[in-house]
């Protein structure tokens, strides 16, 4: 979808959006915004199909769910939001345009509870909803309450969505649609650009044009923040210098303004040294492992710093960062077996994530459910996402969530397990959901650690692992 297919908001601001039904309201980015509009007392509807853990929060703040997509959900409503999820003869989203109701993308809908705030917006191929979640904090510990939309749920806040009093908005800008072209932020963050997505940008060079026209739409009198170590990153950095923009950069790089030196990542977490301008501002610790987390939270501190807030509410904010829920999120233990769950499915978010598994691992074996997310990336990208998955010693993988996508032969699951470098009797294809808890317990053994990863509904599956890790078939094993 093509950012020239949005109707313009124009100064439209989300008291003048009416009563609202947003379709497929149980996913993380369309419930973290029925979320905040409810906190702002706006009448929400939403329609859904799985019951999402996220219903009954958006049910007790007082959100209508109707458990079925019919036009009938319509009535009494006056704006319909739609994700780029939703195909174009959805039953609810053809029906509103036959109505003449307004008809909106999360994103302008987004935009419209922005108004009147100052936007921090968060980009980037990997690590949004970390860095996201570490700004949030960071500003709440500083006394700004900011207003926040997450595409997580932040652990300790148990919320990916707030309407706060203070005049910052924090945003996880989504570059997979264009739609993060909506929004005119006051800081920027770019945290890397990797080839995905190249459905809508056609290649690399593409994304990398999106991302330097969204950084262009930054206010004159904020500024950018971007990595220093990625190379699409300081490409972008030379090209806005060159433009008169104000940049700040962060990273291992010798050139970087924040720059971070001997980091060290273990079970207990991540710390690193930080200089900022050459000056040293000390030890810097978070309680969660990996080093990828570690480069997040520099984002943060950047940008905190460079808003004039005191180093000391960063330090302390990152000291005590819960994590980020399908962020390296343990889900529990069994039968001597331990189970996390991860959102990565990019080839390098999933490689630094699962280094960082190995770590807490130890001397026990690292198995991964792996759901892959989306038909286009997991062919495009087939040879990385399966050298990223040979990292583990026992790789069980599903087949591919794809909404309104079709695979054509030799696409898809099959075709991905078959090109994972390990032994055959390593790795194994398991179409079927109720199958892959009994795969688990055979393969499993006491000291394991799984992680199931990738698309949006394998973190349902967690539990149910639990539940078999637990149960007859795992103590006769």
């Amino acid at each position: 979808m093509n950012i020239t297919e949005f109707a313009p908001t124009g100064t439209l601001a989300a008291e003048e959006l009416g009563t609202v039904h947003l379709i497929g309201i149980g996913g993380v980015g369309m419930s973290g915004l029925a979320r905040l509009l409810l906190t702002r007392g706006i009448p929400v509807t939403g329609s859904e199909l799985r019951d999402w853990p996220s219903l009954a929060v958006l049910r007790a703040l007082g959100g209508t769910i109707h458990m079925s997509h019919e036009e009938a959900n319509l009535d009494g409503v006056d704006t319909v939001v739609y994700s780029t999820a939703i195909p174009a003869d959805h039953v609810e989203l053809a029906a509103a345009r036959r109505r003449g109701l307004r008809v909106l993308h999360r994103s302008e809908a987004l935009a419209a509870a922005m108004t009147g705030r100052r936007t921090i917006a968060v980009a980037g191929t990997h690590g949004k909803t970390t860095t996201t979640s570490m700004v949030t904090l960071t500003l709440q510990r500083a006394g700004e309450d900011p207003s926040f939309v997450i595409g997580g749920e932040i652990s300790e806040v148990g919320s990916n969505a707030h309407h706060g009093t203070g005049e910052y908005f924090v945003v996880e800008a989504d570059e997979s649609d264009r739609s993060f072209l909506l929004y005119r932020p006051f800081v920027s963050i770019i945290t890397n650009i990797d080839a995905d997505h190249l459905n809508t940008y056609g290649d690399l060079a593409g994304l990398a044009a999106g991302f330097a026209e969204f950084a262009g739409l930054t206010d004159p009198d904020g500024f950018v923040v971007t990595c220093a170590d990625n190379p699409g990153t300081r490409q972008l950095t030379e090209a806005l210098r060159d433009e008169g923009r104000t940049v700040h950069t962060y990273g291992e790089s010798a050139d970087a303004d924040l720059r971070l030196s001997e980091i060290t990542s273990s079970a207990a977490g991540v710390r690193y040294l930080a200089t900022l301008d050459g000056a040293t501002l000390g030890e810097i610790a978070l309680p969660v492992p990996g080093r990828h987390l570690g480069l997040n939270s520099a984002a943060a501190v950047l940008a905190a710093l460079r808003l004039g807030l005191p180093l000391s509410d960063a330090v302390a904010a990152l000291g005590a960062f819960p994590g980020v829920r399908r962020r390296f999120e343990r889900k529990g233990s069994a039968g001597g077996v331990t189970v996390y769950d991860e959102y990565a499915y990019h080839p390098t978010s999933m490689t630094a994530a699962l280094h960082t598994m190995r770590e807490v691992a130890g001397a026990g074996r690292l198995v991964v459910v792996f759901q892959p997310y989306r038909v286009y990336r997991t062919r495009d990208l087939q040879a990385e996402l399966a050298a990223a998955l040979a990292i583990a010693d026992e790789v069980i993988v599903m087949e591919v969530f794809g909404p309104g996508e079709l695979r054509e032969p030799g696409e898809g699951g099959v075709a991905l397990t078959a090109d994972v470098p390990l032994p055959d009797d390593r790795k194994v294809f398991v179409p079927s959901w109720e199958d892959v808890p009994p795969e688990v317990v055979r393969r499993c053994r006491p000291g394991d650690l799984v992680v199931t990863m990738g698309a949006p509904p394998i973190s349902l599956l967690g539990d149910e692992l639990l539940s078999a890790l637990a149960g007859p078939a795992a103590d006769a094993g």
